[in-house]
């Protein structure tokens, strides 16, 4: 079996960065309280092995208040601006790992906002990186999913500037079309693609490799954004697509009568369960 693993697999520099700095912060300040904001990234085994460092995770505002010191670190996607100043408040050690790419998208709604400007966020609303760009957008701020989002999408003010952003991990052809949409209503808007290079990137290739396969295994946590929309792009090149977060997930039977295998991983994928099924699959198959 020929097995073809995608170049961009795994972790991202943003991802990267905010598990280094998470781990840092463990061995910087052993015997201290260290605290996630949110999960970190959106992978469990990571979480799990944080926390064999001491590191716990405070899921929502109001668990700010339950502790009484210690370091609180940001995830990775990022949270809205009443949570950083919660944070600065109750005088806890803040350590922003943020990935630059959302913070530049919280400064462009933020200073939109203030010009007057009505901010589109092109994303799963219940995504924390949107929730997070939200809570810098100020009030006059839509989230736009679908097709059928952007149809129904109404201003107020029809003279009112529009200025659009994205989900840094959204579908890149999806945010074309629904930009498009949006277009023909005749606002005035300006449209800023704030999707990750790295996320083009990944997606694109993951494109090019299920084209050519008869399988292809899509590795990631299930909450992950990015790794789902791996998934559908795979899907629509190759019906065989799988969608697993560990080698225990992986079905062997899917793969035995097939001769090309593809891989690819989320942005938040550790590098050793990409390792771990990419060397089964090579050695069982």
């Amino acid at each position: 079996m020929k097995v073809e693993l995608a170049k961009t697999a795994g972790f991202c520099f943003g991802v990267r960065r905010a598990v280094d700095t998470v781990y840092e912060q463990a061995e910087k300040h052993q015997g201290e309280r260290i605290y996630t904001y949110g999960p970190i990234i959106h992978n469990e085994e990571v979480i799990q092995d944080l926390r064999k460092h001491g590191v716990e995770v405070i899921g929502e505002e109001k668990d700010l208040d339950r502790i009484k010191e210690g370091i609180v670190v940001i995830r990775s996607h990022g949270v809205p601006q009443v949570v950083c100043k919660k944070i600065e408040k109750k005088g806890f050690t803040c350590v922003d790992a943020t990935c630059p790419f959302v913070k530049k998208i919280h400064k462009i709604v933020a200073e939109e906002s203030a010009k007057g400007s009505h901010i589109i966020i092109v994303g799963n609303s219940e995504h924390p990186e949107v929730e997070g760009i939200r809570g810098w957008a100020g009030n006059d701020v839509t989230v736009i999913q679908t097709a059928e989002d952007a149809r129904d999408f109404r201003l107020e003010d029809a003279g009112q500037k529009v200025c659009i952003v994205s989900q840094t991990t959204f579908n890149y052809n999806k945010f074309k079309d629904l930009v498009e949409i949006i277009s023909e209503k005749g606002y005035d808007i300006i449209v800023l693609n704030t999707i990750c290079n790295a996320t083009k990137e990944r997606q694109e290739e993951a494109r090019r490799i299920a084209k050519r396969v008869d399988a292809m295994v899509v590795i990631g946590d299930k909450r992950s954004s990015n790794t789902q929309k791996l998934f559908e792009i795979c899907k629509e090149e190759c019906l065989n697509t799988y969608y697993i977060q560990t080698l225990d997930d992986l079905d062997m039977n899917q793969l035995r009568s097939v001769e090309t295998v593809g891989i690819t991983a989320g942005a938040s994928t550790p590098n050793n369960i990409i390792e771990e099924v990419q060397n089964y699959v090579r050695i069982n198959f």
